[in-house]
């Protein structure tokens, strides 16, 4: 017997010397120890069915494949109970026996378990920590696949065998319940899944929270869920459509309410920086019945020139409508429209009354669409008057054209409208069709905390006109502004670094604030939150002790670095204004400042393993992440070619999304998802994104990015086979970071492990 099988065999003896399970709760009391005893000892079914990881199969014959899970997240008082349905599906011309793998939190009690057809009382015993590690070992030892250690360090749900029917489907459902561990103000969920981008079973997930207390509000920093119903003690939500098949753990987080704000913060340790990086989530809870939110003045500029004649015209007129209607009596509305010339409904922000609604309705039924495009002049004017007293201005700013009438040069336009808003209002900028400006909109919107929005051929402009205005119900808390204090009451803003965003949004009823961005040092830290809050001026205070720091936290990284890459990119493309001629795109590319912005964007893409159109090519296979230069060269051309020259058109439209995306985002993107140049949706699965780490695939090997700078011919200094007892004591260590991901990763890993380089063997 050869070593390398003598480690296997011994890996395997000491997998299955484990001590039998307790009875599950909920289950028959008929089953006696002995026979509890012998369903822990038996040999795993010829199909393992762990619905968050990738099939185990122990035979020839094809497996028998999850194609379906439904879950079902209801969480009362912080009891959660979790029903996963699981569709299954054998597509072999044989009957196939198999059971059910469900890694599952500490204190978790199973509730039922059941599956259809005829077969012996379907059974569910759960394995704490220490035999569950044993069990995952032994079925990987026997499969030669170590995907199941992904999951060391959750206990485990192990069924009976369960039959699925030749070329036929099965369902089995599990119940599980589990007390969530509550940190301050906030409560924590964890739904167990795999990180690996190859797992790709769709998931339908309904998520209820109820509380007999208030709810602040309810966020997920590992997928992207939307909420379908919200009372101020209970909030109803989905997984959306767009993440059904994203990989990794789902992270749910809700906030129980304290007056007037409510804050938390996850914390992830980095001490090559001095601290480590922050995510601060502040929720707005329900506004007192007592309380009136902030009056608004909403002021709508509508575009009246030849283009938008027909159905465009009578969209945005409709949406101006709902807008007018929408307000409150004590709220101020102003309509402009505008062509070559600027008309205006009245001189400055009426109140909105049943009179003044009906004036200007009559009003917007003369208006007609012919001629060009000032830009220019409609945003001066609507920005010119001094707001209602106590409001909140807003300005609803739509265009379907290039400017091509008075002032039309992108960066003066810019300029002006930033001189020219002395009053603060925010603009929401809205693109209608391809050819628009798009960087203009968006710094237009994005420097007086509005947003942009691009409504693409065959979308309706008052579909999307009135999703922006509903989100801007009811102001709460305007002005925002975020510091940090010390001990002793004072300011210091040296605690923080690279705060995203630099400005703060406004906070309208239901909203939640997601702010991400370095600490440094590891005493505790004091955040204020000020602003008008309801019509006052307030401040609120968050105390948080660094000492829950945990490299577990590893989304705050990454969400940070992607932000801060779309801030760089947008500082690409703003540099791109007017420039129109061969010797200004040289001039860029000449510009110190241009290689500086290129050079972080690649760094931090490589780091993060977070790809844009403009650095894609990186997890191409030939590409050696090696050469900095050559990396870095490439993505200046490619900036050059596409963020700098482009200004309008769909493939301008995209990388005005993408990057939106990107500067908002509280959501992981493990599959490197964005929209290539005509709006088609592309994802990159030859970068693995795992906890903190992103491996990248080379030449039948994953590298651990953080190696990618070190020579490509670098040597392991330690060699670690899969079975060997190494192995499991390096899956353990991992487990114990919450990095245990990557030894789910297929084929020969190069990964870095406390300085040292080492070359997991999983062959």
């Amino acid at each position: 017997m050869n070593q390398k099988n003598k480690k296997l065999l011994g890996f395997l003896i000491y997998a299955m010397t484990f001590l039998p399970a307790l009875p599950a709760v909920g289950q028959h009391h008929h089953h006696h120890h002995h026979d509890l005893h012998h369903h822990m000892w038996r040999a795993p079914a010829t199909n393992v069915i762990m619905p968050q990881a990738m099939p185990v199969h122990t035979w020839r014959t094809a497996a028998v494949k999850v194609t379906l899970v439904e879950a079902s997240i209801n969480i009362q008082q912080q009891v959660a109970t979790t029903i996963l349905d699981l569709h299954l599906e054998n597509p072999a011309g044989r009957r196939q026996e198999a059971e059910l793998l469900v890694p599952v939190p500490d204190g978790a009690v199973i509730r039922g378990f059941d599956f259809e057809g005829s077969a012996k009382e379907p059974t569910a015993v759960l394995l704490p920590k220490d035999e569950a590690k044993r069990t995952y070992s032994d079925i990987v030892a026997k499969v030669k696949d170590p995907a199941l250690l992904e999951f060391i360090g959750w206990n485990l749900v192990r069924s009976s065998v369960f039959p699925v029917e030749a070329r036929g489907t099965q369902r089995v459902r599990l119940t599980y319940e589990n007390i969530l561990p509550a940190v301050g103000q906030r409560v924590d969920y964890v739904l167990p899944r795999s990180e690996s981008v190859e797992y790709n079973a769709p998931w339908r997930i309904s998520i209820n929270v109820s509380s007999k207390s208030p709810i602040s509000t309810l966020y997920s920093p590992s997928h992207e869920i939307e909420v379908t119903e919200s009372t101020d003690k209970q909030i109803r939500a989905r997984l959306a459509n767009s993440a059904a098949r994203i990989p990794g753990p789902l992270h749910l987080t809700y906030l129980i309410p304290q007056e007037g704000m409510t804050a938390t913060m996850f914390a992830y340790p980095d001490p090559n920086i001095g601290g480590g990086y922050f995510l601060l989530l502040a929720g707005v809870p329900p506004r007192p019945k007592d309380a009136a939110a902030i009056p608004r003045e909403v002021t709508v500029v509508l575009d009246r020139s030849g283009s938008m004649a027909g159905e465009k015209l009578d969209q945005v007129i409709a949406a101006t409508r709902q807008v007018v209607a929408g307000l409150d009596e004590s709220e101020y509305f102003n309509i402009i429209v505008y062509n070559e010339g600027v008309d205006v409904f009245a001189s400055k922000p009426v109140k909105k009354t049943a009179r003044s609604q009906k004036e200007a309705f009559k009003w917007l039924q003369s208006v007609n669409a012919r001629g060009g495009t000032n830009i220019h002049d409609a945003l001066v004017e609507s920005l010119r008057s001094k707001p209602a007293h106590g409001t909140l201005p807003i300005v609803l700013f739509l265009t379907d054209g290039l400017p091509t009438i008075g002032q039309t040069s992108e960066k003066v336009i810019r300029q002006t409208a930033t001189v020219a808003n002395k009053h603060q209002r925010r603009i929401f900028t809205f693109g209608v069709g391809v050819d628009v400006n798009t960087p203009l909109l968006t710094v237009l919107a994005r420097e007086s905390r509005g947003t942009s929005t691009f409504v693409l051929p065959k979308e309706d402009v008052e579909v999307k006109m009135a999703r922006v205005f509903t989100a801007l119900s009811g102001p709460i808390l305007a002005d925002t502004t975020l510091g940090v204090i010390d001990e002793t009451q004072q300011v210091t803003p040296a605690r923080l670094r690279d705060v995203l965003p630099r400005r703060l949004p406004d906070l309208f009823e239901g909203d939640q604030l997601v702010v991400l961005g370095q600490y440094l040092g590891e005493e505790p830290v004091t955040f204020t939150l000020a602003g008008n809050h309801l019509g006052k001026n307030r401040e609120f205070r968050f105390s948080f002790d660094l000492e829950d720091a945990t490299t577990r936290n590893a989304f705050v990284p990454r969400l940070w670095a992607s932000r801060k890459i779309a801030v760089l990119v947008d500082a690409i493309r703003q540099s791109g204004a007017d420039a129109v001629f061969a010797a200004d795109i040289g001039r860029i590319a000449a510009d110190p400042r241009f290689k500086e912005l290129v050079d972080e964007i690649v760094r931090l893409s490589t780091e993060f393993g977070i790809l844009t159109e403009y650095t894609a090519f990186l997890a191409r296979e030939g590409v050696d992440l090696g050469l900095q230069q050559l990396m870095n060269e490439q993505a200046a051309r490619n900036f050059l070619d596409r963020a700098v020259r482009v200004r309008s058109g769909i493939s301008s439209v995209n990388q005005s999304v993408n990057n939106d995306f990107q500067m908002r985002q509280r959501n992981l993107n493990p599959r490197n998802r964005y929209f290539d140049a005509n709006m088609n949706p592309v994802e990159v699965t030859s970068v693995q994104q795992v906890a903190d780490r992103a491996f990248y695939r080379r030449g039948g090997q994953w590298v651990d990015s953080r190696m990618s700078k070190a020579n490509k011919k670098q040597k392991p200094t330690r060699v670690v086979d899969f079975g060997s007892d190494d192995f499991g004591d390096l899956a353990i260590q991992l487990a114990a970071e919450g990095r245990q991901g990557s030894v789910s990763l297929r084929g020969e890993v190069m990964l870095e492990m406390d300085g040292e380089a080492v070359m997991l063997n999983i062959q």
